[in-house]
């Protein structure tokens, strides 16, 4: 077989390739380094948590297997907790008397055994509000590594094409070549081939650019780095999991699955791409599981993000070829759902409610795409026998446990055409093993059929082991340690005839304080939109053993909601409640039984209250002043918190909300680029009367269309 190629050909190929290789091994080098520099931010970062931890351990411990060690010597000589050993030197301790070198050396090494095991079960956690040292230090490190990665994986991915050099080094010497048999002849030649076609002068270019590019990762700004972490934070969270795993979240790989099911989870590849969000890796996890079981029951907490693993789901499907998506849920969160899958996926929505309804089941099934709507809205969804939907989603899916509700009807009969289904709820089922039944009995009759007889031991190891094919649930304790426990969501609610009517009224008066007491502003309250959802999330903060906030600016809607709540709510504070009285009512709060809701005025209990028994907070309609809003938030997110605190924004779509939500958020990205925070913001971010009237402008010409 003739050559197509000169030994100076293969000479000059395999020292491009040794050049590339070279960088690449740089590249890799780099890689090393970074991941321990990260260790050991991390450690370092735990290691500060642990001695908190190690401070509140009296020096008594020390002697807790009775090692006979003299603890009271040490008492004496000022060494009051393990901390206090920690730091000490051995020379220092056996400078005690009648503490001799080997007595010390022995407490140390007792010492060191107790902060190892407190390290070992330190989680770190991360937040803009927290920049100490060690925390910069650690955030600067991920920075490096996040924009080196990209090169990383670029420069893994060409040495695994590297691999048929050592067939053409013959061909680079003459004499070897000339007698080399013509096996080795041939193999040369497809080497030859193989690796002229990866290895090019562009490509030395590329290499070389990437290895400097990774290289000045190393110099960066902490000040940039903190810039970047809390524009997306997840992807900082998710990067130091995949390093040190051990050091944040719960550790739980399979988050309390079964073995054998875990494995099969865990071999689910996921396609997510047109996906416009980072995925928490229990989040991904939670995608696996929907993915490989196919009918299941989703039952994480509220806060955890099941809408976005929803999302996730189905545009994996889509990527495998799948077009048909239904999305089934309570008429309060319609908008945000709609919103949600059009702010985090390239998915395309078809809102199937109100005017239209009809034809909009019609555009999707003959075009695809993700059809959401609601329960009272499924009769219009009359599709053939053999028509597939290749995901149903229902959201809220305790609604259905009444078998002989008309939902209950409509829905069953848009899963008999589904092929796999995602139920999804934040209500505990352990606690309601009927309605959990029934769910199951849809999901999978196999399993019904297996924990039948087991309902009264629902909370037993045998009955969630069975149960686990098809329910799942985290809780936020148990795969969001290391994070801020801060999760801040906005609330879209659809405006019902009554709302709208009541609405335009307010914008043809051009009455501002009207107008942004949108919804609240209704006779009757079984009328609006942000009323029933709010009264969604009381009864999920109840299920998970909660206590709320409720806050508005307006007084009549302190009373309005007080009302509605009834003996859930406490005495509301207003301006009208003095100082004392207030802080009775916040005492009476913190004795009362979960569900229990304390209302105020945002002016009165947003600033001065300590309200650490609440970790839920509504906000009734947006402020013009966002700092009242950070103050009132702050009554349950502070010091002394012992739960993460979820903060819901109650508001309503294509209406004054919007306008003066995007307004403030235009504002806040103006201020952030070009200053630093500080108190000015308070001033610089306020409404002004020009921007108030400029809204209303807008929003009465807006209504006019």
């Amino acid at each position: 077989m003739p050559r197509s190629f000169s030994v100076s050909d293969a000479k000059r190929l395999l020292r491009l390739q040794k050049d590339i290789d070279a960088k690449l091994r740089q590249i890799e080098s780099v890689d090393d380094r970074l991941r321990a520099e990260i260790t050991s931010a991390a450690e370092n970062m735990a290691g500060s948590g642990s001695m908190e931890i190690l401070d509140t351990i009296p020096v008594e411990e020390l002697n807790r297997d009775k090692k006979g060690i003299r603890v009271k010597m040490l008492r004496d000589s000022g060494f009051t907790t393990l901390a206090d050993i920690v730091k000490a030197s051995e020379y220092s301790l056996s400078s005690i008397n009648g503490i001799s070198p080997d007595g010390a050396k022995a407490i140390k090494q007792a010492a060191s055994e107790i902060a190892e095991k407190a390290k070992y079960g330190t989680k770190i956690r991360l937040s803009t509000d927290d920049k100490n040292p060690l925390s910069t230090a650690l955030i600067s490190s991920l920075y490096k590594y996040k924009r080196a990665v990209p090169f990383i994986k670029k420069a893994d991915e060409y040495l695994t094409d590297f691999g048929s050099s050592a067939d053409l080094r013959p061909a680079a010497g003459s004499l070897k070549w000339l007698f080399a048999s013509s096996q080795k002849k041939t193999v040369a030649e497809s080497a030859y081939q193989a690796l002229s076609s990866i290895l090019t002068d562009d490509l030395y270019k590329e290499i070389s650019s990437a290895a400097r590019a990774v290289q000045s990762s190393a110099y960066v700004s902490s000040k940039d780095a903190w810039a970047d972490f809390s524009k997306d934070s997840i992807s900082y969270i998710n990067l130091l999991e995949s390093v040190v795993p051990d050091i944040v979240g719960g550790g739980d790989e399979v988050y309390g699955l079964p073995e054998e099911l875990a494995e099969s989870v865990a071999d689910v590849e996921l396609d997510l791409t047109g996906l416009r969000c980072t995925l928490r890796r229990y989040q991904e996890w939670g995608v696996k599981y929907a993915v490989a079981q196919r009918r299941i029951l989703l039952g994480d907490e509220m806060g955890l993000g099941k809408t976005v693993q929803a999302i996730a789901a189905m545009v994996h499907l889509r990527n495998k070829g799948a077009t048909h998506f239904a999305v089934v849920c309570p008429a309060s969160v319609l908008t945000n759902w709609c919103r949600e899958i059009e702010k985090h996926s390239d998915l395309k929505m078809i809102r199937v409610h109100g005017n239209g309804k009809e034809s909009a089941v019609r555009g999707w099934i003959a075009e695809g795409g993700v059809a959401v709507t609601t329960y009272e809205t499924t009769s219009v969804f009359d599709i053939d026998e053999s028509f597939r939907i290749t995901m149903l989603t229902v959201d809220e899916a305790h609604y259905i446990k009444n078998p002989g509700a008309q939902r209950t009807v409509n829905v069953k009969k848009l899963c008999d055409h589904a092929d796999r289904l995602l139920f999804m709820t934040g209500t505990a089922l352990e606690n309601r093993v009927g309605e959990m039944a029934s769910l199951i009995q849809i999901l999978n009759t196999s399993v019904f059929k297996d924990i039948s007889p087991m309902l009264s031991l629902s909370n037993a190891p045998q009955f969630r082991e069975s149960v686990a094919p098809v329910y799942y649930r985290r809780k936020r304790e148990d795969v969001l340690t290391e994070l801020p426990e801060l999760v801040e969501s906005m609330e879209w609610c659809n405006l019902t005839p009554e709302e709208k009517k009541v609405y335009k009224e307010a914008l043809s008066e051009q009455n501002f304080m009207a107008a942004r007491r949108v919804s609240w502003n209704v006779d009757d309250l079984s009328q609006s939109s942000k009323a029933q959802r709010m009264l969604e999330i009381v009864s999920d903060a109840e299920e998970e053993g909660r206590k709320v906030l409720v806050f508005s600016f307006f007084l009549d809607t302190v009373a309005k909601v007080a009302a509605l709540l009834g003996d859930r709510c406490m005495e509301p504070i207003t301006g009208s409640v003095s100082p004392a009285r207030r802080q009775e009512i916040i005492d009476e709060f913190d004795k009362a039984k979960p569900g229990s809701v304390l209302v105020a005025q945002i002016q009165s209990g947003g600033t001065g209250l300590n309200i650490q028994s609440a970790s839920v907070v509504i906000l009734c309609e947006p402020q013009i002043k966002p700092s009242i809003e950070n103050q009132a938030i702050s009554r349950a997110y502070r010091m002394g918190q012992s739960r993460s605190v979820l903060v819901y924004r109650l508001l309503c779509d294509d209406t004054i909300d919007e306008r003066i939500t995007d307004l403030l958020a235009e504002k806040q990205s103006e201020f952030d680029a070009f200053a630093d925070e500080s108190v000015a913001a308070d001033d610089t971010l306020e409404l002004d009367k020009a921007a108030i009237n400029g809204i209303m402008t807008a929003e009465i010409e807006a209504q006019k269309e």
